[in-house]
């Protein structure tokens, strides 16, 4: 057997291809972005033949940076961007459509269709989400609908739907492996997360043909063996979770009570609640944290659905940054006197307000405000949502407590000053782990522990290590003040208030 770990990280913006060794340490990384299609004001795509090109590239690079053989590698583990659909023939492999991505908003209007009809219980009782166009479901009842005849080929069992994880297993197998894990599959409104299967009512709602439908696995299990042909060797795939829950898993989260939140192009926080489905009564989302061994641990979720989009707006939009690291060097330089909120609703605002029709805005502008202000107010509007998701989860599941330390990850994370200031206006104590590969990381856990060569979930958690913990030093007179600007930005920015 192999002594390597292969972690495949296909996010919204760029795939990566990460190899670990036995040690958990990084060996060889790959990394490419890909083009993002706006074809309609509110629509995102994908093309998935670029998205299987690049992770191909992606994981050759990180093998030969490596110095490693394919023969080397004991497993394969995939991480992937959430909720974003694709549809493909079952006969030749190829996409009938681009993919619809998670962050598109064509489905608003069927979403709203639905809540009309009372039917936003329903889904929430099964799947624990909320009629949103985020979510899979309802873009799969959109290509089905307007890819011309994709209805009935999918009644035929000529169609196969995926979350990109799913797409990838079909490729890297050869068609051999039509799978999913118990995450990918909570996230599509299809999925009863208490009896954990496909809900045939829902089903029927969203005119979604069960054939169509991929076999769902625990998140460590045998979902196939990628091709010999590909990378030069047959390599088993035993581990799979969507990306926010393999950063969960990577951040060691795994007592009730723990909590993580990742920062990339959006924002999504993660409350283990154990065995718990805890009902939200703040517009959060329950979930599937992970399955593991047939047995199913449960999370409190906040979407937010621009976090380092903020950061990419401020250098590709409005080009007042030549680069995202700038950011934070560039707020520290801001007029403390000026407080100025952005409201960052570029593609409607997530959890906990759930409004597809808001709108970005900016409040609080004067004459002298200029780019450090600008660049203040992008990441103080990642911190302020991330209070309001707390803030909701601690409403719905006392048992966290307010005592709760946030572990966080991702890109932005690396910023001192964006983090400083996460834990001023959280009032709570910030954790930076050394390794900020977390979501790469997990499902390397959830492979390598499947492989018998990483350590069990018990020895992993003690290896978690911290780099830096931020403790709060904002009085809370200013606090309270920031606060009360950002509700009341906030309040005039909701369409649905």
């Amino acid at each position: 057997m192999g002594e390597y770990i292969l972690a495949i990280d296909q996010g919204t913006t760029s795939s990566r291809a990460i190899v670990f060794d036995r040690q958990q340490k990084i060996a060889g990384v790959g990394q490419m972005e890909f083009k993002q299609h706006f074809p309609k004001s509110g629509w995102v795509e994908h093309d998935p033949e670029e998205i299987w090109q690049t992770v191909l590239l992606t994981v050759k690079e990180a093998i030969g940076k490596a110095g490693i053989s394919a023969s080397e590698i004991a497993a394969i583990g995939i991480t992937n961007q959430r909720e974003t659909v694709v549809v493909w023939e079952r006969e030749t492999g190829e996409p009938i459509h681009n993919a619809i991505v998670w962050q598109d908003r064509r489905t608003a209007p069927f979403c709203d269709k639905l809540k009309k009809k009372g039917l936003e219980k329903t889904f929430a009782k099964k799947t624990g989400l909320l009629l949103d166009p985020y979510f899979s479901g309802t873009k799969l009842n959109w290509l089905l609908a307007n890819v011309k005849g994709a209805q009935a080929r999918a009644a035929k069992g000529e169609l196969c739907f995926g979350t990109i994880d799913t797409f990838l297993i079909w490729r890297l197998t050869g068609g051999k492996s039509f799978a999913t894990d118990a995450t990918n599959a909570s996230r599509t409104l299809l999925y009863n997360i208490a009896d954990n299967a496909w809900d045939d009512e829902l089903l029927d709602i969203l005119r979604v043909p069960r054939a169509m439908l991929p076999e769902v696995k625990d998140c460590a299990a045998d979902f196939g063996v990628a091709d010999a042909a590909l990378f030069g060797a047959a390599i088993p795939i035993l581990g799979v979770a969507g990306d926010q829950q393999a950063a969960t898993i990577g951040q060691a989260c795994f007592k009730p009570g723990m909590l993580k939140s990742t920062y990339g192009t959006g924002c999504f926080a993660l409350l283990n609640t154990g065995n718990d489905i805890v009902r939200s009564k703040n517009r959060l989302l329950t979930t599937i944290a992970y399955r593991l061994n047939g047995e199913t641990t449960y999370a409190l979720e906040g979407s937010i659905f621009v976090a380092g989009a903020a950061v990419q707006w401020l250098r590709d939009g409005l080009k007042v940054i030549k680069a995202a690291p700038d950011t934070g060097t560039l707020a520290e330089s801001a007029d403390p006197s000026q407080d100025v909120y952005l409201v960052p609703a570029f593609t409607g605002l997530g959890a906990p307000h759930w409004d597809p029709d808001a709108r970005g805005a900016i409040f609080g502008m004067t004459r002298n405000t200029g780019p450090a202000e600008f660049a203040r107010a992008a990441l103080e509007a990642v911190c302020y949502q991330t209070r309001d998701l707390l803030e909701a989860m601690h409403k719905d599941w006392r048992n966290g407590g307010k005592d709760t330390v946030l572990r966080v990850d991702g890109g932005m994370v690396a910023s001192d000053w964006t983090m400083q200031r996460l834990s001023d206006l959280l009032d709570a104590p910030v954790d930076r782990p050394v390794i900020l590969e977390t979501t790469a990381l997990g499902v390397a856990w959830l492979a390598g522990s499947r492989a018998g060569i990483w350590p069990t979930q018990e020895e992993f958690a003690k290896s978690w290590a911290r780099d830096r913990r931020f403790e709060p030093k904002m009085d809370e007179a200013t606090r309270k003040g920031k606060l009360k600007g950002w509700r009341s930005a906030v309040k005039r920015t909701l369409i649905a208030a």
